[in-house]
This record gives structure tokens, sequence and C-alpha cells, in this order.
């Protein structure tokens, strides 16, 4: 089994930032997907950003350019580093793993983390 722990929510004025980073436990040799979801309320989870073990990256088109998500291999983490943030970003941020290829449906992803509220408001 794999635990994900999130970190890094909060409070932010439009345009400010954010960063959250996700640490990897437990049998984390059979990682090879990790990335980002959110959910904002009342709606569906959606993708924000993923990153395969060899650094391909995959981002959401609304917060391409905006977001960059890194990953530490060495230290079993991944971070998102968020930019100019919109209230439209306001959402429970999910860190996502799984042992295969990136994919895009969260339906695939075995593990989750808990969840971090990121909020956007002046």
């Amino acid at each position: 089994q794999v635990q994900l722990v999130e970190s890094g929510g909060g409070l932010v004025q439009p345009g400010g930032s954010l960063r959250l980073s996700c640490a990897a436990s437990g049998s984390i040799f059979s990682i090879n997907s990790m990335g980002w979801y959110r959910q904002a309320s009342g709606k569906q989870r959606e993708l924000v950003a993923l990153i395969s073990i060899g650094g391909t990256t995959v981002y959401a088109d609304s917060v391409k350019g905006r977001f960059t998500i890194s990953r530490d291999n060495a230290k079993n983490t991944v971070a998102l580093q968020m930019n100019s943030l919109k209230p439209e970003d306001t959402a429970v941020y999910y860190c996502a793993a799984r042992n295969s290829r990136v994919v895009i449906n969260p339906l695939r992803y075995n593990y989750w983390g808990q969840g971090t509220q990121v909020t956007v408001s002046s």
C-alpha cells in the first residue's frame, strides 16, 4: 500500500501563489504516475496536472502556463506550484498515484491523499 499526505493549501488573494506538496510512503517502489486532481463544491473531480516517473507531464488546459508540477523521485514527493491564482481555482486538491503509466481518468488511480483546501478570494 501507498500513503499520500498533502500539505500547503490555504487562503490566497487572486493573482497570488501557493505551493502544494505531497509525500508518499509505504510501497513507493511501485509508483509510476503521480499528480493532482481537484474538486470544487458541487462539481466532479477534475485533472490538474500529472507527472510520470520519467518526468513527462500533463496539464489541464485551465492551468497551463500558471501551474507547474514537479517530482523528486529520491524523496518520493510531488509538488504543484500554483501562480496567478484565480477564484475558479478554489477547490480541494488531492494528490494521486498509480502503479502504471500516466492516464487522465481519476478512476484509474489507486492511491489518494486526504485533500487540502485551496481558497482564492479577496
